[in-house]
């Protein structure tokens, strides 16, 4: 059974995540619902051979419209993930190649691309995180909260909860009332995108245990900020975004 359904409050997340930003362009949103979709896939979330919801309900239940969901399925069938049947729907393929490098892929340059966010991740969000947990209002605390527990029950039923992770990051950094913050935590948005590429061309990855690490370093962190721990939270965010990349180039079945 397809469980994005039991995602909650899409458009409201959605609303949340884009808050303070501005206009957000149709190709972002075609973005977005493109990796949720994706990592679906490729976690195994979406069996193979599901069949995707209509684009009609997709669009609903993402809040866009459905120009913007033919977007992102045109995307998932170029990375032959999905196979549209005209009169019947879309299909989620099998990935016999799974374990397999493809030729024409560049695995160091992606790792190099992959390590030099990370780096750059340490640098910023132990910062965003010792500063929110010195500004952070009771709003900032509720925003957090809100997007932890979306992340915990979606994660609970099998769901998608990639934009509720980076929704948490993004809303700590939201919270040190420093824009600037959230504009650089933008540009890394996808990064993790490009580790899954890499990752699933290269090794078998198992999510379950390493969604369940992450989701209670989340919840310490938030704790850390909501008791205005400020060394505390820089220490454990520094923690988390180490442990990110233990767990990223360390996915085998069993880790």
């Amino acid at each position: 059974m397809f469980s994005l359904k039991s995602a909650p409050g899409s458009s409201e997340i959605l609303a949340l995540t884009a808050a303070g930003l501005g206009p957000v362009r149709p190709e972002r949103f075609a973005e977005r619902v493109y990796e949720n979709l994706f990592h679906a896939i490729v976690e195994g979330r979406i069996a193979v051979g599901s069949k995707l919801p209509s684009e009609n309900d997709l669009a609903t239940l993402f809040d866009v419209s459905r120009p913007v969901v033919r977007q992102a399925l045109d995307r998932l069938r170029e990375d032959q993930l999905v196979d549209s049947i005209r009169g019947s729907g879309t299909y989620v393929k099998e990935k016999p190649g799974l374990a397999a490098t493809p030729q024409d892929a560049d695995p160091a340059g992606r790792i190099g691309h992959i390590m030099n966010g990370l780096e750059l991740r340490l640098v910023i969000e132990p910062e965003c995180a010792y500063m929110a947990a010195l500004r952070r209002n009771n709003k900032d605390l509720e925003h957090m909260d809100k997007l932890l527990s979306g992340f915990e029950e979606v994660n609970a039923v099998g769901g998608i909860g990639h934009h509720l992770d980076y929704g948490f990051h993004e809303a700590i950094a939201m919270a040190t009332a420093n824009l600037r913050f959230v504009q650089v935590l933008k540009t890394l948005e996808y990064d993790v995108s490009h580790a899954v590429n890499m990752l699933r061309h290269l090794v078998h990855i198992e999510p379950w245990k390493r969604s369940q690490d992450a989701m209670d370093e989340h919840r310490q962190i938030f704790n850390l900020i909501r008791a205005q721990d400020a060394e505390g939270a820089r220490r454990a965010m520094r923690g988390h975004i180490e442990n990110a990349r233990t767990r990223m180039f360390n996915s085998r079945p069993g880790l």
